[in-house]
Formats: structure tokens, C-alpha cells, sequence
């Protein structure tokens, strides 16, 4: 059996490899983790023992194959329960995370299969992250950032990159949402900020915001 708590870390570093491919360092995930670097140390090294991860000092972690397939699981299931929040008990996208982080450690199958089936198989989360399937599959999603898009050109939001709390508030305070239409109308050259078309109405936003925002272009 794997605890929550090593969830949690096979997790975090099954995100942060796709940031730091050649392994990831005790302090990128002592920092993922907000705990300290022995902690994080500790953790490894039991991760290691079970052949979860392969662990080099100096070296970073790399998530192991049997490590990968734990991550997945827990990452399917947050994902799925973060659907079933939104879709059928009216919370917010912002609302959402901490919940799921807890329901994701549910280790009943059945239950993760029939909750699958009694959302219709979605491929996609409340922020727009593809959920595995049940052979830990990811059918990538076509997206670019919206600090990538030409003055002149559309795309439909499709996801966020930050999926904090404070991010997706600003968003909604500004009615920007999955599905939305957005048109960049001009950049600024000076700090890269963008003047937006949003369903009709003109929106001055960061780079920041735009560097943190997926559409898909059209």
C-alpha cells in the first residue's frame, strides 16, 4: 500500500518532471511540497525503497515506472472528482482543489470506474487539464498560451496554467471562463500586456495573466 502522504509526493514529482526532465532537486520539491529539504529527503528514500522513484544524490529524482503508473491514478481521480464538483454540485473552479486533493486518495476502482461512466467519460477537468484514462493515457489537447497570440488573431480559453485560488477569481471577477471567445487586439511593447476582445467588451490585461491563460486558437 501507498499512504496519502507518498501520494502526494509521487505526485508532485510526476508534475515537476515535465519542468526538470533531467530529474527533479530535494529543493524544487521540498518548495512543491512547502516542507524543508530533509523532510523531502526522507520521503525520497522511502519512495526508493519501494521502487517508486530512482533517487541519486546530487542527481535528483526520477519517477520510476511503477511510480508513474501510482501518480496517474491519483492525478485521474483528482480530476474526475473535480468534474463531478463543478458539473453536479455547483462549486466554483476555484473552489474545487482542496476538495479533490482530498477525495483523489479514495482507493476503491469500482468507484473511480462508475464515477468515470456517471460523467460521460470526460476528457478534460474544470481548468482545462486532460484526465488519464483508465489505461493512464492522456489525449493531449491542442493550446497555446495567450501571451503567444498575434494581435489580430481569436482563440476559445482552454485551460489555465495557474490553478490557484486568487487566479481563478480574478478570472472569474472578469468573466473569463473555458469556452470563452477571446480576441487580442493589441500588445503593448513596453511590458507585454495585452488589450483583449472578450464577448464584446475590451479588457486590459498583464502579462502575467496572459503568460498563465491556454486558448486554442481559431
Amino acid at each position: 500500500m501507498i499512504s496519502f502522504s507518498e501520494e502526494n509526493y509521487l505526485k508532485a514529482i510526476f508534475h515537476l518532471q515535465r519542468k526538470f526532465p533531467a530529474g527533479v532537486s530535494t529543493n524544487a520539491l521540498a518548495e512543491e511540497m512547502s516542507t524543508k529539504a530533509s523532510s523531502v529527503t526522507d520521503m525520497v528514500k522511502k519512495l526508493s525503497e519501494k521502487d517508486l522513484v530512482n533517487y541519486k544524490k546530487y542527481q535528483g529524482v526520477k519517477i520510476s515506472k511503477k511510480g508513474e503508473k501510482a501518480a496517474v491514478e491519483v492525478v485521474r481521480k483528482h480530476r474526475l472528482w473535480e468534474v463531478f464538483l463543478v458539473e453536479k454540485l455547483n462549486f466554483s473552479w476555484a473552489e474545487v482543489h482542496d476538495v479533490a486533493e482530498q477525495l483523489e486518495h479514495i482507493q476503491s476502482e469500482k468507484l473511480v470506474l462508475e464515477l468515470d461512466k456517471f460523467l460521460g467519460f470526460p476528457r478534460k477537468d474544470p481548468h482545462g487539464d486532460p484526465i488519464p484514462d483508465t489505461h493512464g493515457n492522456f489525449q493531449p489537447l491542442e493550446k497555446v498560451l495567450l501571451a503567444e497570440v498575434e494581435p489580430g488573431q481569436q482563440g476559445l480559453c482552454v485551460g489555465v496554467r495557474d490553478s490557484s485560488r486568487e487566479f481563478l477569481e480574478y478570472l472569474d471577477k472578469n468573466k473569463i471562463a473555458l469556452g470563452k471567445e477571446i480576441e487580442v487586439l493589441e500588445r503593448e511593447e513596453f511590458d507585454q500586456s495585452l488589450l483583449i476582445k472578450l464577448e464584446g467588451e475590451e479588457l486590459h490585461i498583464s502579462n502575467t495573466i496572459a503568460n498563465n491563460l491556454f486558448v486554442k486558437t481559431i
